[in-house]
């Protein structure tokens, strides 16, 4: 079959797609902090969304590099100029709190019926998102799963108990963000 052959080469066409209507709409807005930042948790997310579409799971591995390259931005930013530095740090700190508390929390409370990866992807991109966008984020992405899972279960492809991945819908919550933001 053409798109398993060429799976590849289509999500790279997706993601240059996204990258290109991104900084049509919005790099001349942004600081080089700013552009590199969202800039990185798009790709990063969208590997994610890519890993969890395939596999069902968000390796640990992109986690830990999501992390890193958030130190490694914000490394820079503390040294050169350590009142935004620290007020940035603090903003990321609660965005991680924000998105992975609440997927632990829900994690916790609906016995793993949400993956331990989407627990710390939400956390990962909440430093990236800061406070203000993590929530937003968090909103559009759980609400559009819903309603997919709603029209997919009336359309009886799967059913009430079967398992959807949430990072495409998370992921797609985060642009949405960056659009409307």
């Amino acid at each position: 079959m053409i798109v398993k052959e060429h799976k590849a080469a289509i999500y790279c066409a997706g993601f240059m797609i996204i990258m290109f209507v991104w900084l049509v709409a919005f790099a001349v807005e942004l600081s080089a902090f700013s552009l590199f930042r969202s800039a990185l948790l798009i790709l990063l997310g969208y590997i994610a969304m890519v890993f969890d579409i395939n596999t069902k799971r968000i390796p640990n591995t992109l986690v830990l590099i999501m992390v890193s390259g958030w130190l490694l931005l914000i490394a820079p930013m503390i040294y050169f100029d350590i009142e935004s530095g620290l007020s940035l740090l603090a903003d990321s700190v609660f965005g991680l709190l924000t998105g992975g508390g609440l997927f632990l929390l829900i994690y916790v409370v609906s016995r793993k019926g949400l993956g331990g990866g989407d627990v710390k992807f939400m956390a990962a991109a909440g430093l990236y998102l800061g406070f203000a966008k993590t929530v937003p984020a968090i909103f559009y992405g759980t609400v559009l799963a819903a309603i997919t899972g709603l029209i997919l279960i009336l359309l009886k492809k799967i059913g009430r108990k079967d398992k959807m991945p949430l990072v495409p819908f998370l992921f797609a919550g985060i642009m949405i963000t960056f659009f409307l933001s």
